[in-house]
């Protein structure tokens, strides 16, 4: 089956339904194509999770985001966008993942392809997370089932014994909650200390547990390999071996680079592999190919949120449009 549409967006993450709203606004054919659930990076996120920023910051399409504190939760969070897609009653296809994506020959087209089917578009927006791509620690033993590079709740990991790897915002949070719910908590941390970077009110949390004993630390250390029954962990006084249960790889995600190169979208040469795009309109280097949301940012994956990115859609429509009216 072939379907042809004026508009195709690749993910239905927040700014993919931002897209999916301008492109119906402008009356628009257009289609929104996701290998998951709606807003899947969100649904992956810990139980727990609470957003940095208040909720109306995180509204789009007019529609209001009401919660019961002023920075909403993951159950919040999801239950709004999915109240945005039906409200906006968005062209959504869910658990279709994209297996390609060709250009015609003058670069205006593009064909989409799933495993369900081939699309024709005439634009095309990627609007990528890459919550589902960690960055491994590639030591022996990453394959073990003790070793998870994703966490949801504490409670499996009560009376365990457990290693933390990173000192960012997520390991912080895990460190915190696994420890608060009765686990033994060692942190390996690259650096010379915990992130600048991590929530005001909580890095002198972490600080002040680190600081009485209660959370164990090796700063200026990593992980060297992984036993079942423990981890070895060079530090600066040399290697050392901690017992374990479980190991958790807060270490951050990759941006889908693979994909993005297949497409034939260029990147800067500036060591964050940012991608080459038009900052007033988000065009790349391929005609009609446009980049939204965190995707942008390349290696920079904390420069772009929600609450900064929803303006992408705003841009691309406008683009879209003026070059449709050009073409007539």
């Amino acid at each position: 089956m072939q379907d042809t549409y004026d508009l195709i967006i690749i993910g239905a993450g927040p700014i993919g339904l931002a897209c999916g709203i301008e492109a119906r606004k402008a009356g628009l054919r257009y289609l929104i194509i996701e290998k998951g659930c709606l807003v899947n990076s969100l649904y992956h996120y810990p139980l727990n999770m609470t957003f940095f920023s208040t909720s109306d910051r995180l509204e789009i399409g007019g529609v209001p985001f009401v919660s019961h504190q002023p920075k909403p939760n993951r159950a919040e969070s999801l239950e709004y966008f999915r109240r945005v897609a039906t409200s906006w009653n968005l062209n959504v296809h869910l658990y279709e993942e994209v297996l390609s994506v060709t250009h015609s020959p003058d670069g205006h087209h593009h064909t989409v392809t799933t495993p369900k089917a081939q699309y024709n578009t005439q634009a095309l927006v990627l609007a990528l997370g890459f919550y589902d791509r960690p960055y491994l620690l590639n030591v022996p033993g990453e394959e073990l089932p003790k070793v998870r590079h994703y966490y949801d709740e504490p409670h499996p990991y009560f009376a365990q014994k457990i290693v933390v790897v990173g000192a960012a915002n997520s390991a912080v949070d895990v460190a915190l909650e696994t420890w608060r719910k009765g686990a033994e908590v060692t942190m390996v941390i690259r650096e010379n200390g915990i992130r600048d970077s991590v929530k005001y009110w909580v890095k002198p949390d972490i600080e002040n547990r680190i600081q009485e004993g209660s959370i164990k630390v090796y700063f200026r250390s990593t992980v060297k390999a992984i036993t079942p029954t423990a981890v070895q962990i060079a530090t600066p006084e040399g290697e050392v071996l901690v017992e374990n249960d479980f190991v958790l790889a807060m270490t951050g995600y990759e941006p889908p680079f693979a994909f993005m190169h297949d497409m034939g979208i260029a990147f800067q040469d500036d060591g964050f592999r940012t991608p080459v795009y038009n900052e007033e309109t988000m065009e790349t280097n391929v005609p009609n190919l446009y980049l939204a949301g965190v995707v942008c940012g390349g290696l920079k994956t904390n420069k772009w949120f929600i609450e900064n990115s929803r303006v992408h859609a705003d841009m691309i429509m406008a683009h879209i449009l003026k070059t449709k009216k050009a073409a007539r």
